[in-house]
């Protein structure tokens, strides 16, 4: 697929057009970055990794019922993906207590909850995010009533079939962010579904296998991305 004009380009991904308007090009890159971009870095081989988890993790989903943006790979490093009309919100599941939960509500880390949270934010890194409610998005136009219902059950929808997915692989899934966009008047998956945007423990060490590593300067960053691939069966080439 020939690589169009460059759409967008953000803190580890690039977007492209191609020549089927209903079809982007998403180029992972190695660039990684925290803390709204104040901590920044490029990692060999991080794009190819995430690009092949993502993958993995999209068609997952697809198989369980989960309707995707993801289309095909086409590159170690490159996706086509359905061209969606984005909606600015998060949509942020935890499972156990850490980050900014945490700060905000003053609870311990490392509690295990029984039912799930369930958390909107603005997308929006000039104002870090901020956490938001089904309120804000009806009043300033975000979304509609039901496509708020939809993205939060696919949300913890995906939380049902990921949870026990990573748990086999001995990865405790701990939480993650998800964002929608419209497509043919349905409500998909956008975005990525990579250890950049997710938390994963290894279940009986509690090692982190994700961006924590970078934003707490544990090292080894890359690998250990490799590590819960491996242990999920993705395939990523040399």
């Amino acid at each position: 697929m020939e690589r169009g004009e460059l759409l967008y380009s953000g803190k580890a991904k690039s977007i492209y057009r191609t020549s089927d308007k209903r079809q982007l090009l998403m180029e992972f890159r190695d660039d990684t970055s925290a803390f709204d971009g104040r901590k920044t870095e490029a990692l060999s081989r991080k794009g190819k990794v995430n690009n092949y988890f993502n993958a993995f993790i999209m068609e997952s989903l697809e198989d369980a019922g989960i309707n995707t943006h993801f289309d095909s790979l086409v590159g170690d490093t490159q996706s086509l993906v359905k061209n969606l009309d984005m909606i600015p919100v998060e949509c942020v599941v935890r499972n156990i207590t850490t980050g900014s939960i945490c700060r905000r509500l003053g609870v311990e880390e490392n509690i295990e909850l029984e039912t799930p949270t369930f958390e909107f934010f603005l997308k929006n890194d000039e104002l870090h995010d901020p956490m938001i409610n089904e309120y804000h998005i009806r009043s300033f136009g975000w979304a509609e009533d039901e496509e708020i219902k939809k993205m939060t059950a696919y949300t913890l929808k995906t939380n049902a079939i990921l949870s026990p997915l990573f748990r086999k692989a001995g990865i405790i899934l701990v939480d993650f962010k998800l964002e929608f966009g419209r497509f043919n008047g349905d409500i998909v998956l956008g975005d990525e579904f990579t250890p950049d945007g997710c938390r994963l423990w290894d279940s009986e060490t509690r090692e982190k296998l994700d961006k924590d590593r970078f934003r707490q300067n544990l090292g080894d960053v890359v690998e250990s991305y490799e590590i819960a691939a491996s242990r999920l069966g993705v395939s990523i080439p040399d």
